[in-house]
């Protein structure tokens, strides 16, 4: 546990840090400079700032506090949410929330957080700008179906939807134009070992790299598989409820979506993965399982050949993953 050091619980929102500790109790501060700097007069040398991933939001301060030298981790929000349901907490507000993250804190071991560098700052931008245009396009060609089934669709509407599609289209190939030419300048070496693993595409390897930080982030490929939301979740109580097996929903979905895609190729191309697909089939489970687990293997090879700094070799990664 973090014995030596004391921690800080920080509930992030768009403009109130909500800030708890069990030596100065609550207190609040903007979520700007100004409040930045009044935070880091109330932390001790030997505080640990624990906080949650919000996606835009906790960004800036953990970059300030840790280039002032201060201990700073952000942590999954969904393995606090976990954490506060255990205690059966019926308070929700954002100090209670800042308590409670104090509390996990103090309780679990927690990673590090490192700052950013210009490249995998620009990286992680664009790898949320394209998600977002992703799912306009899925949404845009959903509309354009729904459309078409009505027979006799709008001109106006349908030339509308069209021209926002190839829009969309034009958007995604640039970004993830931009995103391979920063892959390529600062993860070169890391982009060649994973395009080395049968069935694993450039793209899939491209936003590994991203997602992962060129794999620091983790410490294991089980923290990983968990990530990415690549694991069958088995549904069985007793004798009486049983279920089929799905993929966890937890994770990221867009890594995973292009990773289960990746799945059918290693089947053909890749022993390991075909072997374990094969062997799964022919105990009576569903294809689909099996290809999950595929997606699982791939994930496994991806982080032993990261760590190893060595291509791909059958015999190797049978050892590691």
């Amino acid at each position: 546990m973090n014995k030596d050091k004391e921690i800080y619980g920080i509930d992030v929102s768009k403009k109130v840090l909500d800030i708890y500790s069990q030596l100065t109790g609550h207190h609040q501060f903007t979520n700007e400079e100004k409040g930045f700097k009044r935070l880091v007069k109330l932390l001790p040398k030997n505080a640990l700032v624990v906080m949650e991933a919000t996606g835009y939001y906790h960004y800036r301060l953990a970059q300030y506090l840790y280039k002032k030298g201060l201990s700073v981790s952000v942590v999954n929000p969904l393995s606090v949410k976990r954490f506060i349901q255990m205690k059966l907490s019926k308070v929700k507000t954002d100090k209670s929330d800042a308590k409670a993250i104090c509390e996990y804190g103090i309780l679990n071991e927690v990673p590090m957080y490192n700052a950013l560098t210009q490249v995998q700052a620009e990286c992680l931008q664009l790898f949320r700008l394209l998600d977002s245009y992703l799912k306009q396009r899925t949404a845009t060609k959903n509309k354009i179906k729904g459309e078409e089934s009505l027979g006799k669709p709008s001109k106006a509407v349908y030339s509308s939807l069209k021209r926002n599609l190839r829009h969309l289209d034009k958007e995604i190939k640039v970004i993830e134009e931009r995103l391979l030419e920063l892959v390529k300048k600062d993860q070169q070496v890391q982009l060649t070992l994973l395009k080395s693993i049968p069935g694993m595409g450039v793209k899939t390897a491209l936003f590994l790299i991203v997602v992962t930080d060129g794999f620091k982030k983790f410490e294991n490929s089980k923290q990983l598989c968990s990530y990415v939301g690549i694991t069958p979740t088995i549904r069985q109580s007793g004798s009486s409820v049983r279920g089929k097996s799905r993929i966890s929903k937890v994770g990221n979905r867009k890594l995973r979506n292009l990773l289960f895609l990746c799945a059918f190729s290693a089947c053909k191309h890749n022993k390991a993965c075909r072997e374990l697909y094969e062997r799964i089939v022919a105990k009576g489970k569903s294809k689909k399982l099996a290809l999950i687990a595929v997606a699982n293997k791939l994930l496994k090879q991806a982080f032993a050949i990261a760590k190893s700094g060595l291509p791909y070799d059958e015999n190797f990664v049978s050892k590691l993953a």
